[in-house]
């Protein structure tokens, strides 16, 4: 394991979280779990906006998944339109703005993160089933307060 993430003190007596330890540890998990291997050949960013679409509360506007996916304006609009030739999103024209856009995810994109998950969970599972019933379980007990987190850092965004 990295010597970075053995550098943090234990956790204090009375439970508070050493956030510090806990983002390094967050990005070292990340970076492993963003590259697992899936059948679909596409970019970590392409990805991104695909899982960013997914979860969004309904279609997004241009702007709005620049600022999200931190990629320029041409950037994104070049993806957008690879995407949409690709079938995997939609462009329409914003009824309460005739010149914004907005995207939404089509199925054959939200097939494509179904897949992706799929993938990533049978790679991760004989790497859970090598851990101690004892980690398994604080991970399982760890789950609420991650999802929490998620959530929170999710509409901060």
């Amino acid at each position: 394991m990295n010597d970075d993430l053995n550098d943090h003190p234990p956790p204090s007596p009375d439970g508070d979280l050493d956030v510090d330890a806990f983002a390094t540890a967050v990005e070292y998990f990340n970076r492993f779990y963003v590259r697992l291997p899936t059948p679909e050949k596409l970019s970590l960013t392409t990805l991104s906006v695909l899982d960013t679409l997914a979860y969004a509360d309904g279609p997004m506007r241009l702007t709005e998944l620049t600022r999200t996916e931190q990629v320029s304006q041409p950037g994104i609009t070049q993806l957008v339109t690879r995407l949409e030739r690709d079938g995997l999103v939609e462009r329409r024209p914003d009824p309460s703005d005739g010149r914004a856009v907005l995207v939404r995810i089509t199925e054959a994109g939200r097939r494509i993160g179904r897949s992706r998950h799929t993938h990533r969970t049978r790679h991760l599972e004989p790497l859970v089933a090598q851990l101690t019933s004892g980690q398994r379980q604080a991970l399982a007990d760890a789950l609420p307060a991650l999802t929490r987190l998620a959530e929170l850092g999710r509409h901060r965004a």
